[in-house]
């Protein structure tokens, strides 16, 4: 069985920084944080590895990826001392990270988009930016 989730939290990490391309930039310094002992909430990460699958395999993730993540969901309301709301199997159809599709037009027919369209529109000045000596981009005070 291939591991897809690495927990850290309480000074231990099941990844380190060696592990850059399984567990991403910030999940190996994530982990390697942990275990220097520097203060880190704890978390878990998963792989580029069950990013991978879902990508070659028509958008599928792996079925061991959500047992893995119930384990570790687990284990963090464990370190915590709370529980979290409990999670549902994501549905066919759903985004990469469990949010539903949702088509992005703005046509309208929202209720923010008309809540935005009722305020009177301000319109602000801004000063050019401009470059320091040291060639740093800067506003104009005025």
């Amino acid at each position: 069985m291939t591991k897809y989730v690495y927990f850290f939290g309480g000074g231990r990490a099941e990844g380190s920084s060696v592990m850059r391309n399984l567990l991403g930039g910030k999940g190996c310094e994530l982990a390697e944080m942990t275990n220097l002992g520097i203060p880190v909430p704890p978390g878990f990460t998963v792989t580029t590895q069950a990013w991978a699958h879902y990508n070659r395999s028509g958008h599928e993730w792996p079925e061991e990826l959500w047992d893995q993540t119930l384990e570790n969901l687990q284990r963090l309301e464990e370190r915590r001392g709370r529980r979290l709301r409990r999670p549902q199997a994501p549905a066919p159809g759903v985004g990469p990270l469990g949010r539903p599709r949702v088509d992005a037009r703005d046509d309208g027919d929202h209720p923010q988009s008309r809540s935005r369209t009722t305020r009177p529109s301000r319109v602000w000045r801004r000063a050019p930016a401009t470059s320091d000596s040291r060639g740093t981009a800067t506003g104009a005070s005025s």
